[in-house]
């Protein structure tokens, strides 16, 4: 299996890229419309921010889960017993942001945002009669005016040496939502995982766009769409001492949406924050 990148300007690229979801639960994109200069001066600005103290005065909102998270309270992936190796923060338009970073930050939510619809267009189109007949409303319209829609802007430190044991910056994990759109990081380390069970390097070509494939497509699709496992490895060698900034934006459904005859996204969410431990 290789994850092939998908030319967003060629003819056929909706096809393309449907076509690597389904096989392999990712995309990859290059030539879209997400210009790479703002993602890069956002990866400076935000590097900058998690490396002050100024990110202490943003710490998160329990009942809301907008703001800053720091490593104590890191994820634990499910089935795991060690947090991840990194800090992050929650951007949503109506939560809290640092007024010097909040016109770009909004900017990119809102471009990233309109792709990922367009994205859910083409996965639409491009799926199957019977597997298209059991979405309850079209794919895009699920997430339309989506209050849920999460920008994470993630910081993986350098490494220390004095990491907890079998801890990585992201263990094997799978995404909750409907897809991910995430612009390739400054550094390396995103691997997904084929259904042989091998771990393969996602293409991290600087200005590709990578979008995955979440538990909540999986489900409204009754399987077609695979939500894929995929994990972010530590560096090693002179990288060790490099942090790494990710960008992914998890695009969710209104919670009274319906995914399938079990659940609607609402609950759907609820049960896998219980059972990541988050609330």
């Amino acid at each position: 299996m290789k994850l092939n990148t998908v030319d967003y300007l060629a003819e056929d690229a909706a096809q393309q890229f449907v076509q690597s979801l389904h096989k392999t639960g990712f995309g990859v994109l290059k030539n879209h419309p997400i210009p790479q200069s703002l993602v890069e001066s956002i990866y400076q600005n935000w590097q900058a921010f998690f490396l002050s103290e100024r990110k202490h005065e943003f710490r998160f909102n329990v009942d809301t889960q907008d703001g800053y998270f720091p490593p104590s309270v890191s994820e634990t992936a499910k089935g795991h017993s060690v947090k991840d190796i990194k800090e992050y923060f929650h951007v949503y338009p109506w939560g809290q942001i640092p007024s010097e970073l909040s016109e770009q930050i909004l900017d990119y939510y809102q471009r990233a945002n309109a792709f990922a619809q367009t994205l859910l267009g083409w996965v639409e189109a491009y799926s199957p009669a019977e597997v298209q007949a059991r979405y309850s409303i079209a794919l895009s319209e699920m997430v339309n005016n989506s209050q849920k829609t999460l920008l994470r802007i993630l910081h993986y430190p350098p490494m220390t040496g004095r990491e907890e044991l079998g801890a990585i910056r992201a263990a094997a994990h799978e995404d909750i939502n409907l897809l991910t759109v995430l612009p390739a990081a400054n550094e390396p380390g995103l691997q997904v995982q084929t259904k042989e069970g091998d771990w393969l390097d996602v293409p991290c070509d600087f200005g590709n766009l990578i979008i995955n494939i979440g538990d909540m497509l999986q489900e409204a699709s009754g399987g077609y769409f695979p939500s894929t496992t995929h994990r972010v490895i530590n560096p090693t060698g002179a990288r060790q001492t490099h942090s790494r900034i990710s960008l992914p934006l998890f695009l969710h459904p209104k919670p009274e949406v319906v995914l399938s005859e079990r659940y609607t996204a609402h609950q759907y969410l609820m049960e896998r924050l219980r059972e990541l431990g988050v609330i």
